[in-house]
């Protein structure tokens, strides 16, 4: 069992409140209650409790929403001298984890806040500095090996540091939890980035191998100018767009995509599709509801839908949406959600009545 002090969770910066108060009822609702301690616009909330270890394990990684990172904290360390920073971290690991502990990754970071975005050529700096002395002393394997745990060396400014742990299945496999994606020449617009990261973030690659297959068919509500429409037709589907507004010329002239002139939020198939995905800018709840009928009446198997929240309750206005979600769908269904790096003041919703 590693020992840990605190819940360390990075989030998008502005959304440390929504995160703060997801953990703390999370947290309470397992019978492990503790308090957050944040700042706003830092990018990260740390959460504090009597049995720190405990709530790691209580809060899977895959449940939570507002958070890109989840990560064991053992050590905190302040004052550091900039000539030798590597010597109290050595110190931190010996004491917290003894001699006999190896990482497969260290990772440096940085949170992803304007004020901490200086530190990026610091942390790659002393990376670089501190690897090799890990694997000399036995802390780090020879070659990065992704199936263990790893060492994160956070830097929240350049005498203060955070060590914590990311166990290999329960965090995100990307440095601050953002999968760098970059826009593609032929995509319609940037939302498809969205739907792009939606996929390698609420589903496992297991998943995605068997619920994209060539020849299903999709519905893309409210789909102009066409990016989400774009991303489907890459997995092999053929794609229904419905929208009034007018779609990117190549995405008609693949063959793979349908264009329907109607209201994304009213229209419906006639025969069940294989998914459906939704990006329209509508009151939360109404999208809720209305994502919610499609699997009640069984016009998709799978879905994936954003939730644009309000300014203020961001949280309370998650929980409600997502129940209100599972209530007018009125069938067991496996449901995640995340706020993506690509997101903005929202959600991404992946619902499916069945898993692999």
């Amino acid at each position: 069992m590693i020992p840990a002090d605190a819940l360390l969770c990075y989030c998008r910066p502005g959304f440390e409140p929504e995160l703060a108060a997801e953990l703390g009822e999370r947290a309470a609702l397992a019978g492990h209650p503790g308090y957050a301690r944040t700042d706003r616009n830092s990018g990260y909330v740390e959460f504090l409790g009597a049995d720190a270890g405990a709530l790691t394990r209580a809060m899977p990684f895959d449940s939570l929403i507002f958070a890109r990172q989840k990560l064991a904290r053992f050590a905190e360390l302040r004052g550091l001298d900039p000539k030798d920073r590597i010597t109290p971290i050595l110190r931190a690991l010996e004491a917290t984890l003894g001699n006999t502990y190896t990482f497969g990754e260290l990772w440096v970071e940085h949170p992803d806040s304007d004020e901490a975005k200086p530190l990026a050529g610091l942390a790659r700096a002393f990376g670089n500095a501190l690897r090799p002395v890990l694997r000399k002393g036995g802390w780090l394997t020879q070659f990065d090996d992704s199936r263990k745990s790893r060492l994160h060396v956070v830097f929240l400014s350049g005498d203060h540091v955070l060590l914590a742990i990311g166990e290999a299945g329960d965090s995100a496999p990307w440095p601050l939890g953002i999968p760098r994606l970059r826009m593609h020449a032929d995509a319609p617009s940037r939302s498809a980035l969205k739907l792009e990261e939606a996929l390698m973030v609420l589903m496992s690659e297991k998943e995605r191998e068997r619920l994209f297959r060539d020849g299903m068919r999709g519905a893309d509500l409210g789909a102009a100018p066409g990016g989400w429409s774009w991303v489907l037709m890459r997995q092999g589907l053929r794609v229904i767009s419905v929208d009034n507004g007018p779609l990117q010329d190549k995405l008609l002239e693949s063959g793979r995509v349908e264009h329907l002139r109607e209201d994304g939020f009213h229209w419906h198939p006639r025969a069940p599709l294989d998914w459906m995905v939704c990006d329209m800018v509508e009151q939360p709840r109404r999208v809720a509801e209305r994502m919610g009928t499609w699997f009640r009446e069984g016009w998709c198997r799978h879905a994936i839908f954003n939730l644009k929240l309000p300014m203020k309750k961001r949280w309370d206005e998650t929980r409600l949406c997502l129940s209100l979600f599972e209530e007018r769908a009125g069938k067991p269904l496996q449901v995640r959600a995340r706020q993506l790096y690509h997101d903005r003041e929202e959600i991404t919703v992946f619902a499916t009545g069945r898993l692999c």
